[in-house]
């Protein structure tokens, strides 16, 4: 398979990535990204993303992902885990206090207790929330 996204590290760069993996200081990612980073090397062993995730325990496509990042953005971005898109909590601390209220209030009729299915259907019918899933509660 081509690789699209092709790992030529500087000599300063892979010096820095080895003294990542011999001071096994930051966090496992890190060390496993810096791992990975040098066996994707051109200048030096150039392996398979499918012999990298083999040999590191990942998917072939979080190699990919990595080699992307490096290319893409530098070592610092390829070093790092990669930044998820903020979305807007649905659940705030306000939210959370009516959740704990509702749930300390008597139950529906016929019941003896709320499940979260219950307190899921209660915050939407008290359009506390548009929607949101029992799991969510």
């Amino acid at each position: 398979m081509n690789k699209r996204y092709i790992v030529r590290l500087s000599e300063e760069e892979r010096e820095t990535l080895r003294k990542i993996i011999s001071a096994g200081e930051l966090p496992a990612y890190k060390i496993r990204h810096a791992h990975i980073l040098l066996k994707a090397d051109a200048k030096g062993p150039n392996w398979t993303d499918e012999a990298i995730a083999d040999a590191f325990s990942c998917h072939p496509n979080t190699v990919a992902h990595i080699r992307q990042r490096f290319v893409e953005h530098g070592l610092e971005a390829a070093l790092a885990r990669r930044k998820r898109e903020d979305r807007p909590r649905l659940v705030d601390g306000e939210v959370e206090a009516q959740i704990m209220a509702l749930r300390c209030s008597p139950p529906p009729e016929g019941r003896s207790g709320w499940t979260l299915r219950l307190l899921a259907d209660k915050l939407v019918e008290l359009e506390i929330v548009p929607s949101i899933s029992h799991e969510t509660v």
